[in-house]
């Protein structure tokens, strides 16, 4: 029963984590968004708040194809967070400055 319960409330967080990224990648205001999904914006406030205060940082690899990849390599990388914030990071950065901000993600 724990089982069902947990795996509900972990679909409900990844679909609203689905819902965040949507809305940063549409360009919608948030009240655009909320009216064209049928949700409320209170409620997508609320989860946002949740799930920034959650803390977990997840990252994904995302494989481009060729000219974006030498694109990209050129200029560093970008890490799309669970939240939909975006770190972008120049190819030049150093590693303990790379490590102390990872480190500050995580807590």
């Amino acid at each position: 029963m724990t089982e069902v319960i947990e795996e509900k409330a972990t679909s409900k967080i990844d679909e609203w984590r689905e819902r965040f990224a949507e809305q940063e990648r549409s360009a919608l205001t948030v009240k655009q968004f909320c009216q064209e999904r049928g949700i409320t914006q209170w409620s997508f406030y609320a989860w946002r708040k949740r799930l920034r205060e959650e803390g977990t940082v997840r990252f994904a690899l995302v494989e481009r194809g060729r000219g974006r990849q030498e694109a990209a390599a050129a200029s560093g990388l970008e890490l799309v967070l669970t939240t939909g914030e975006r770190l972008r990071i120049g190819a030049g950065v150093d590693g303990a400055t790379l490590r102390t901000v990872l480190e500050a993600l995580r807590a």
